[in-house]
């Protein structure tokens, strides 16, 4: 298994990026998938999931109506559309991909596999 994120960078507040998390190894389709980041020194932080076959998306409460989880099966990708950026977003962000069945996002224990995480900056 492998996940493999990109798309990272430094925006201004108010601005736009585009994360996208290429994955190998496994049957992408059939797994539920989500984005989390992380700051140095601080907890894991949970931003948002979407189902196999991509009829439901489930966001964090810091992020809802500015962030929104796609994703594209025949390519074999996940992206995160993160927009209104903010300072609070800076992180390092990690693609997921929960364990064969589960739905439970907000579990680390349920997690397969992460990627190796792309560093998003927010910053005037």
């Amino acid at each position: 298994v492998q996940l493999v994120e990109s798309g990272g960078g430094l925006a201004h507040p108010g601005g736009s990026l585009r994360l996208s998390c290429v994955a190998s190894g496994f049957t992408f389709s059939k797994y539920f998938m989500s984005w989390a980041r992380q700051v140095p020194g601080k907890g894991l932080e949970w931003v948002a999931a979407i189902n196999s076959g991509g009829t439901n998306t489930y966001y964090a409460d810091s992020v809802k109506g500015r962030f929104t989880i796609s994703r594209d099966d025949a390519k074999n990708t996940l992206y995160l559309q993160m927009n209104s950026l903010e300072p609070e977003d800076t992180a390092l962000y990690y693609c997921g991909q929960l364990k064969r069945g589960s739905r439970f996002w907000l579990d680390r224990e349920e997690y397969e596999a992460w990627g190796q995480g792309t560093q998003v900056t927010v910053s005037s």
